[in-house]
Order: C-alpha cells, then structure tokens, then sequence
C-alpha cells in the first residue's frame, strides 16, 4: 500500500472539528451514580462537570449538543463566560440574554415550533439585566414554550464576574428547586462546565449550588487513543503498532493534548510521509522530543506546578496520602498536575513526572556531575559520604535563604533540596528513588536505591540539644533494622552554625548499625 497525503491533523488548540481533526467522542462521562450525560438530560439533572484546560470539555459538549438536537423536543443552548470575569452586570446579563435569544429563537424555527411568534413576542418585551430578572424569564417560558426542554450547557464557567456568583447560582438553584416536580419545565436541564467543581464553591457560608450532580470529564482511555490514531491510519495506510499505543496511553494516560501532540511528533517529525510502522521505539524519542519543547500546554500548568513544588514532589515521590479538602493537593487537582483514587494520590502521567521533576531540580542538576568516579567505592557502590559532603558544599553556595519563607527554617525545603541532590544519580533509570516512603515502623525520609543497594537518610532541623539522638534512634530502629540495612545517614540542618561554615562528618554506633551524621549550617 502507499502512503496518502490526511486529510485531517491531531489537533493541539481549541475546540475540535471533526472534520478538519481526528476526533473520538468519550462514552465513559458518568456523574456518582454512574449516570452518562445523556441520562442526566432525561432526568433533568443540573450538574457540574469539571476538567483542566486543554482536556476536551468544549469539544464534547458542542458534540454533545449536536446529537442532543435530533429529538426535537430538546433545545440546547451552549454559553461560555470565558472573557466575562471583568464585565459590570448589566453587560454580563446583556450578553447572556443574547445567547439565550438568539440559539432559542433559531432552535424554534428548525423544528418548525407553533408558537415562535409568542416566543418572540416574549423575547421583545422581557430584558434579562440581572438575576432576578434571569429567572423571571424562565418563569414566564413555561407560559409561551410548548413541551419544550431547555439545556443549558456554560462553557467556561469560572469566567463569571465574581460579583455575580452567588445571585447567578442562587437564581439557577431557585429555578430547579421550583420546578423540580415538573416535567413541563422550560429550563429543563443546565450543566455548569469548568475547571473546578463548581458544586463545592461555598458562597457565604453555604454551597448556592449543591443541587447538583458532580461529573468529572475523564481521560482518554485506552480504545479512545486506539481509535484516535486509527482514523489517521485509515487516511494515510500508515499504522501505528498496538505496542506503540499502548505506549502512548502509559506515557500519557490518556491527557487528551498529550495524546494528540505526540500523534503529530510521530507522524510529522518521526516517520513521515511513509507506511512504515510507528513503533514503541519511535513513541519513546518523540516523548522525549514532547519533554523538551516550550508549548501551550505546559506553559498553562507551570505556574500552579511552581506554586506548590514542594507538595508536588512529595507526590512524585509517593510522599503522601489523597487528603479531600487540602488546599495545594486540591489546587494541583483542579489543574490537572495529579490525580487520586481514594487515598492514593499521584502525578497524573509520566510525562508531567519527568518534565516538572527535570524543571525543579535544573538547577541542582548543573551542580552534580554524576560521572566523578569520588562519588563511588571500588564495588561501584556510592560513596555516600562524598555524595553528602558535597551536597554540604552545595547548601554552603546557595545560602539560607531558602529555609526561611517563615521566621523558622523548615525541614522540608532542606527535604528537597537533598531530594534533588540524589535525583541526579536516578534520573536515567540507573535506580530508584523515594520520598517519605513507608517502612515497617513509619515513614522514611528518603531512601535511594542505586544497583541493588539501598541508602537510608532521615533529615531534620536542629532545633534542641536531642534533635541528634532522637534523630539516632529513629534511624536505625524504626527503618535500618526492619529494612534490613547496617549503614544509615542523617543530615541535619542547623540554625544555629552559620550557613557555609562546613563541619566534620561524625560517625555513630547504635544497634550494631553504622550511622554518619552531618551537621549542615543554615544560620543567616
């Protein structure tokens, strides 16, 4: 077979048009009681669906709606507050009347509705400039509209005035609860769509909108990424192997841009214009051209990933457990950078692991050459000693300044630097590294494993005469003797020597087990 020229691309920006992109539609989009979209509808269900940008909420419900339109009875109607944050009111609620006008008046014509021109003589009189007079017109639909169900779908949601929040919520929540026993109901179903859960915003004391169902838009699944690429295949007889798929959706776990992206470094940048196969081997060098490149996409989630580093390398480390509620984990959720299933909680694709992990520890990278044969014995093991010492070293250029975001220097800045420090000698595979990782007696601060070998090193500020001892016995009961290891490593971070005055390793016995202690001077 010869290759042929698509006709359509992996789309990267915006909503997607199945006749320019490749495009599949998510079935799996499910609220608690694992009610699909279209039952919701039925029901007359208000619900909140929520997702990260660039994750295919506008492209599924402009789908949505256009399959929604072949029952007549039906009238959707799609919004979207995207640039309304800074409008005054009574432009905010001008816009919203021309919305709802305009795709009500057009949806009346089409399925040829006996009483459009009440309709429109409704629409003439009534002028939406505020809430009250949001729901007024609703109220007075039901006199004018025949049996005629109006979904509203708000793209963009948490682009709403702020000021109009509560009156805006609290007038859609008036309406469904009014109404709520009645078939007949023009507005029959809305759906609040954006990147937080709108059903858990809390506007003076209470929730305006928790009538409402909660639905979270999923990711790709594996047949969604199977399907994807097939469509290109079709077009251009050019195949993608199923171990190359399947290592997409490992690598990507289905984030619809992520998928889409690396389809187009696949087919433009690796193997183009041929019927040669994609494999897993090409899946593996266009995932690293994707780790590489400035785009939209991580540009959008770079801030927020800065914002709260430190909770989110405790994640990569598997450093710890899904707390509801929490405001960095729920801020790094609504973003998109993690994900949790139940108490476990984690990054939510390899690719966000690899590029975020490399951006935070870049710095600390171009100080750590891993090939300086100082840094291992005569087995090839580590010197560990030599490893910390120059991690000493490096706290002693870089200063205190980090320790200090609050008058006491915290632990987990020192955490991570270290954390950082170790990453280097883990970063192309060569071990494993973790954060805060359970062991039979409590957790660990860090535990690198490098050729078979483990290095156990507890961390802590110095903030009394016993933090040593204490930090001792911790070491070498709670984690050395369950984990079966004879040599440990503490690093102590202290106030009270002055940061860049180096001190001498000090070696410990306690249990038979070899502990090396290094005091590292943090004082400003």
């Amino acid at each position: 077979m010869n290759y042929r020229k698509p006709k359509r691309i992996f789309e990267k920006s915006g909503v997607v048009d199945p006749k320019a992109s490749y495009y599949v539609f998510m079935e799996n989009v499910t609220n608690m009681d694992n009610q699909d979209i279209k039952t919701m509808v039925d029901l007359g269900r208000y619900f909140s669906i929520f997702a990260p940008r660039q994750s295919g909420k506008t492209t599924f419900f402009e789908d949505f709606c256009h399959k929604l339109k072949k029952d007549i009875t039906y009238i959707p109607l799609l919004l979207s507050f995207q640039d309304y944050r800074q409008l005054g009111k009574e432009t905010f609620y001008g816009l919203i009347q021309e919305g709802i006008y305009e795709q009500l008046l057009q949806r009346l014509e089409e399925v040829d509705c006996e009483n459009v021109e009440a309709v429109r003589s409704l629409l003439s009189m009534h002028h939406i400039t505020d809430h009250i007079s949001f729901r007024k017109f609703f109220e007075k639909s039901n006199k004018v509209i025949p049996p005629k169900r109006i979904i509203i779908f708000i793209d963009e949601f948490d682009g709403i005035p702020i000021g109009e929040l509560e009156n805006f919520l609290t007038s859609i929540r008036e309406l469904y609860q009014k109404y709520k026993k009645q078939t007949d109901k023009a507005l029959y179903s809305v759906g609040l769509v954006g990147i937080r859960n709108i059903t858990k915003l809390i506007v003076g004391g209470v929730s305006p909108f928790n009538i409402a169902d909660q639905v979270k838009l999923p990711p790709f699944t594996l047949k969604n990424v199977r399907d994807l690429y097939a469509q290109y295949t079709e077009e251009t007889n050019q195949l993608f192997t199923e171990e190359a798929v399947k290592k997409v959706f490992d690598e990507t776990s289905g984030q619809p841009w992520l998928v889409n992206r690396l389809g187009t470094i696949l087919t433009v940048d690796i193997k183009p214009q041929t019927t040669d196969p994609i494999t897993k081997e090409d899946v593996e060098k266009a995932v690293e051209i994707l780790l590489y490149e400035e785009n939209s996409h991580f540009d959008n989630i770079t801030e927020k990933a800065k914002q709260y580093k430190e909770t989110f390398i405790d994640i990569v480390f598997d450093g710890v457990e899904h707390i509801p509620g929490d405001e960095e984990q729920s801020l790094l959720l609504t973003h998109g950078l993690i994900k949790a299933e139940g108490k476990k909680i984690r990054v939510s694709n390899p690719i966000y692991q690899k590029r975020f992990t490399r951006m935070f520890f870049r710095d600390i990278a171009g100080k750590v050459d891993i090939s300086f044969t100082r840094y291992y014995l005569p087995d090839r093991s580590l010197n560990m000693e030599r490893v910390l010492v120059d991690f000493e070293k490096y706290i002693a250029q870089i200063g205190a300044a980090a320790f200090y975001s609050t008058n006491k220097p915290m632990e987990v800045t020192g955490k991570f630097q270290l954390t950082a420090w170790l990453y280097q000698f883990v970063a192309e595979g060569k071990g494993e590294l973790y954060y805060e990782s359970k062991t039979g007696l409590g957790l660990m601060d860090i535990m690198l494993i490098y050729k078979g070998r483990k290095y156990i090193i507890e961390t802590k500020v110095k903030r009394y005469r016993g933090t040593v001892d204490e930090a001792l016995e911790q070491l070498a009961e709670k984690y050395l003797l369950p984990e079966r290891v004879s040599q440990g490593y503490i690093v102590m971070f202290d106030p009270k020597t002055r940061v860049g005055e180096l001190c001498t390793p000090q070696k410990h016995i306690l249990e038979e087990k070899e502990i090396l202690s290094f005091n590292i001077g943090i004082g400003r």
